[in-house]
């Protein structure tokens, strides 16, 4: 199976059926965009986020400073790291449970507000994406996967994110078209000329009557001249 690699530096474009798109640094080109550590701004839950690390990260402490403190990392890789060093007790009890979809709401914010990182999503077509780990651990193999082994978490959410796009942009496609269309009818026919009536038509709906001369109407015979001779001058 061929492997795209986000290190390839080429322009989005749709990619054959059969391909795997890697992705790990957030630096690398295209597909870097795809790492939870690309700075990119989101809003999500009413609040402002340096990258889509930051907003997931912050789900996961209890107490409101504990939280602060981990929004407060410069970089999203050392609020990842602030979050993993938290204390049992610092955590939000459920956090096992309500994760994935903490996971799956940023993703889906992140790639909503920016329509060209949305484009680049959609452009892999059906390809499988992986988050290719290059350190063997028990995060890098949930999120990702490491040698070809791994949950890859992060890549089967951002294709079933691909695909409600997919879904949602084909749904506007057809009801823009049937809108579009039935303008065009209604527009047809308020700009219908009448059917013109045809001289013979009109001479078959409306008969002009011819008048009878008085002669006719007594049913005299028309007088016939006669003939003046010598005796009448």
């Amino acid at each position: 199976m061929a492997i795209k690699s986000a290190t390839n530096g080429r322009k989005a474009q749709a990619v054959d059926l059969q391909d795997d798109i890697q992705f790990y640094r957030s630096n690398e080109k295209p597909y870097g965009v795809f790492s939870n550590l690309y700075r990119c701004e989101i809003t999500f839950e009413e609040r402002v986020y340096p990258t889509s690390e930051h907003a997931y990260q912050a789900g996961k402490a209890v107490k409101e400073s504990v939280k602060e403190w981990i929004l407060s990392a410069p970089t999203p890789a050392l609020a990842a790291m602030a979050a993993h060093g938290l204390y049992v007790w610092d955590v939000v009890p459920n956090w096992a449970q309500i994760k994935f979809d903490r996971m799956r709401s940023v993703l889906k914010a992140k790639f909503e507000q920016h329509p060209d990182l949305k484009q680049l999503l959609l452009s892999t077509g059906t390809s499988r994406l992986v988050e290719a780990g290059t350190v063997d651990n028990a995060v890098n193999r949930l999120w990702g996967e490491v040698n070809g082994k791994g949950q890859n978490m992060l890549g089967r959410m951002l294709m079933e994110l691909r695909e409600e796009f997919r879904i949602a942009t084909k749904k506007a496609s057809s009801t823009r078209k049937a809108a579009t269309s039935k303008k065009a009818v209604t527009s047809k026919k308020a700009v219908t000329p009448n059917k013109a009536v045809t001289p013979k038509k009109a001479a078959t709906q409306k008969k002009v009557a011819t008048p009878k001369l008085s002669h006719e109407v007594s049913g005299l015979k028309k007088p016939t001249a006669r003939r003046r001779s010598q005796a009448d001058t």
